[in-house]
């Protein structure tokens, strides 16, 4: 079937794939470039303290999820208790609520003025303006309370995976030999599942180093930050890649983590699958306990945050209900839809290319399109800020060497250096989630389709597409949903006066002023529950 590919199709893939990893080259290759000072000093003054800050945040935020997470997961997984299947998917839900929207809610409540404070003031006896500040909710520590409340969830969702799969015959055999709950959990379960928990904490370790918003609005400076001020506040280009190049060392080990964590996953059971007589039933007061417990948990992370946001939504409608929210609105949903439809042409391309190619080379274009999305937005910016700033400046010389007008910055300084930024880091969901559908269709297809003389063309859009249809729609959708939330690229690439719902809640909740765009972080609120519904629909019909 290779031999039947056109040359164009291969060269066209290739193109592709190259053209999506460009940012991270040109990264590199900045970094090598004549340093102007800015990057030493930094290196000998404040950057080994931002080194310093993103390991605390990412080992604090570890050790926190991993304590909420794999609790939630075992509980769920192996006991049975009042609204247990409702507790399953909200414990999904604090993925789809903005980490900054989260961190001014807990702000405005534990700050010095705040009511929590003022209240333990009184409490104690404390005079106000006496006794200052019983805690100070901008630091290191808030930080890592507000991103594993946020995050929790990814070691949740892996961990109740695997621990559902695991034979019931298993715990029952650890029962009779008179382990208790504790015990069949360290000894058996744990050891178990400990590496789908491992690539669970690596994907918490890489979100939390990508992390802008959080870090930011309390203050606490880290690489990210870093990336941030020296780009805009130094306006030194070669120093942001040179910090950008420090953070990729961070996330190739952490992938590399992951990748580990894949390949020690081989263990092997006669059945696989925990059913409702494995489970323990919890009643009186350990059933209260779990609740309490589990309530207290979904409360934290998503209800209280959201219902603040709701109240704010109510309060505020009027002023909030204007042109600009439209506007930006509108703004969103044209990048998020042109986004979604080149992810789409790109993932289906790329797919079907592997697909019908017998090369082992023909995997290399979807792999190295994927690579972006490990990058963080501020890292990513920079790397796509880097090719389209010289191909800006290139044509600018060409016309000047004919003596026209010059066009200016046509492409960093527009909109098509966001879509082409969303592009590189969203590539990845819609190659894989496309490359996972055609997996399922039988080869036979392929070659029956072969011997009656159909082109490899009219094969995808005659058998391949409406059998992949679901997956298809998958895709579109979770592209859709990431570009409307997404916040570092939106901040460092939007051309001026561009503005989108995240860049513009960001704002606000930088002034101090959520309740002025409550109801735009209501709308990616809502937005952000659509995937979170769709995968646990999946998870709950693949057992």
């Amino acid at each position: 079937m290779y031999q039947n590919l056109s040359r164009k199709w291969l060269v066209v893939c290739w193109l592709i794939a190259l053209v999506l990893v460009s940012p991270i080259a040109a990264l590199v290759w900045q970094s090598f470039a004549d340093d102007q000072a800015i990057f030493s000093h930094l290196w000998q003054t404040v950057l080994p303290d931002y080194i310093l800050n993103s390991i605390l945040v990412t080992f604090g935020v570890i050790v926190l999820t991993s304590l909420i997470g794999i609790p939630c997961a075992w509980i769920v997984a192996m006991y049975d208790f009042p609204m247990r299947k409702t507790f399953i998917w909200l414990l999904l839900l604090p993925l789809a609520i903005p980490s900054y929207v989260v961190a001014y809610v807990y702000t405005d409540l534990l700050e010095c003025a705040g009511p929590i404070q003022s209240l333990m003031r009184g409490f104690l006896g404390i005079e106000s303006g006496v006794g200052g500040c019983l805690y100070e909710i901008r630091s290191i520590g808030s930080a890592i309370l507000i991103l594993s409340l946020v995050l929790f969830p990814y070691t949740y969702l892996l961990a109740r995976a695997a621990f559902m799969e695991q034979s019931a015959s298993l715990i029952k055999s650890a029962r009779v030999m008179g382990c208790n709950s504790w015990q069949s959990f360290y000894r058996v379960s744990l050891p178990l599942a400990r590496p789908a928990i491992v690539i669970g904490i690596t994907l918490v370790a890489m979100e939390t180093l990508a992390d802008f918003a959080v870090v930011k609005y309390f203050a606490v400076s880290t690489l990210t930050t870093a990336v941030y001020d020296t780009w805009l506040g130094y306006g030194d280009l070669t120093a942001a890649a040179r910090i950008s190049s420090l953070m990729l060392v961070f996330i190739f080990i952490l992938i590399a983590i992951e990748k580990l964590g894949h390949q020690k996953r081989k263990y092997y059971q006669k059945s696989t699958g925990q059913s409702n007589d494995a489970r323990k039933q919890l009643s009186g007061r350990e059933a209260l306990i779990v609740l309490s417990f589990l309530i207290l948990v979904f409360t934290a992370s998503f209800l209280f945050p959201f219902l603040t946001l709701a109240k704010y939504a109510i309060e505020y409608f009027e002023q909030s209900w204007n042109n600009q929210f439209l506007e930006y609105s509108f703004n969103s949903l044209f990048v998020a839809i042109l986004v979604s439809l080149i992810c789409l042409f790109i993932g289906l391309l790329l797919a079907y290319f592997k697909r019908l190619s017998v090369a082992k080379s023909s995997a290399i274009p979807g792999k190295l399109s994927s690579t972006g999305y490990a990058l963080p937005g501020t890292v990513l910016a920079i790397g796509v800020l880097v090719p389209l700033t010289l191909l800006d400046y290139k044509i600018n010389d060409i016309f000047e060497y004919f003596e026209l007008p010059a066009p200016g910055l046509i492409f960093s300084g527009s909109l098509f250096a966001i879509v082409f930024a969303y592009v590189v880091r969203f590539s990845a969901i819609s190659v894989g989630a496309i490359e996972s559908s055609l997996t399922k269709v039988s080869p036979s297809i392929d070659m029956v389709s072969a011997t009656m003389g159909i082109s490899p063309l009219k094969r995808m859009f005659k058998i391949h597409l409406p059998l992949v249809k679901k997956g298809l729609l998958a895709a579109t959708t979770l592209v859709f949903i990431e570009s409307m939330k997404e916040l570092p690229a939106a901040l460092l690439l939007r051309p001026f006066g561009f503005e989108t719902l995240a860049t513009h809640v960001y704002q606000f909740v930088s002034d101090e002023q959520l309740e002025l765009a409550a109801l735009s972080a209501i709308v990616i609120v809502f937005v952000g529950l659509i995937p979170v519904i769709l995968l646990n629909r999946f998870l709950e019909q693949g057992r």
